[in-house]
């Protein structure tokens, strides 16, 4: 099995509705998001997938939360967007995207808003 991971960032603000402390406030993070692909099979090329294309399928996906106020956003009208949210959105966007449809498959997500705490998502 290989697994191949691609990671970059956006910078963005939110607000955890509700939250009993500092994160109720507006704030923003530097959001560092990781993408892990695996398969067991490589292309004519001895490639899994090719990291730019990967990389480039999660680029698209962040340019729409980059530098935006993330509560405002249609995929968190109705649920906070903590890192756990944002894991899940995010993957639901990639699974689909046609980068995946080759012998690569999405295994996860893992989102850090500081260098020292994550979330990872993933369907088991």
């Amino acid at each position: 099995m290989y697994e191949l991971k691609v990671q970059t960032s956006f910078e963005a603000a939110h607000r955890v509705v509700g939250y009993d402390g500092k994160c109720n406030n507006l704030h923003g993070h530097s959001w560092t998001v990781e993408v892990t692909a695996q398969g067991n099979e490589l292309d004519d090329l001895g490639m899994l997938a090719d990291f730019k294309k990967v990389k480039g399928a999660l680029n698209e996906i962040l340019d729409s939360f980059d530098h935006h106020f993330l509560n405002e956003m249609p995929d968190f009208l109705n649920q906070n967007p903590t890192a756990e949210n944002i894991s899940r959105v995010i993957y639901d966007k990639m699974k689909t995207h046609p980068v995946f449809t080759g012998k690569a498959e999405l295994k996860s997500v893992t989102v850090w808003e500081s260098p020292h705490s994550s979330i990872t998502y993933r369907e088991d």
